[in-house]
C-alpha cells in the first residue's frame, strides 16, 4: 500500500476556492480504481491549512491517478490560488495493525 500525506498552506482570500477545488478532487479521485482512502481537511487551528490523506492499492494505481482529468485539472486550478506552501510527502506502508493492542 502506498500512504500520501502533508499539508497545503493558502493565503486567506485563496481559502474558498482552495476548499471548492479540493473537494472536487477528492470526489473525483475517490471513485479511482485502486483508491483506498482520498480526502482534504482543513486544520482546525489554522483555517488556511489543509492536510492530504491518501491511502493507493500500489504505486501502479498512484500513477494512473496522476494522469487522469481531474489531476490536471487540480494542477492548473492550483495555479489559479495563492499558495503559500505545499510539503506532500508518499510512503510504503507494510501489514495494518492496530495502533495499541
Amino acid at each position: 500500500m502506498i500512504v500520501v500525506t502533508g499539508l497545503i498552506e493558502v493565503e486567506e482570500e485563496s481559502r474558498e476556492d482552495a476548499a471548492k477545488l479540493a473537494a472536487g478532487m477528492a470526489q473525483e479521485t475517490r471513485k479511482e480504481e485502486g483508491c483506498l482512502a482520498y480526502g482534504f481537511y482543513a486544520d482546525i487551528e489554522a483555517p488556511n491549512c489543509f492536510r492530504i490523506y491518501e491511502e493507493w492499492q500500489d504505486m501502479a494505481a498512484l500513477e494512473r491517478h496522476f494522469a487522469t482529468p481531474h489531476m490536471a485539472e487540480f494542477a492548473k486550478g492550483l495555479g489559479a490560488i495563492k499558495l503559500l506552501s505545499m510539503d506532500v510527502k508518499k510512503f510504503e506502508g507494510g501489514p495494518k495493525s492496530p495502533v495499541r493492542g
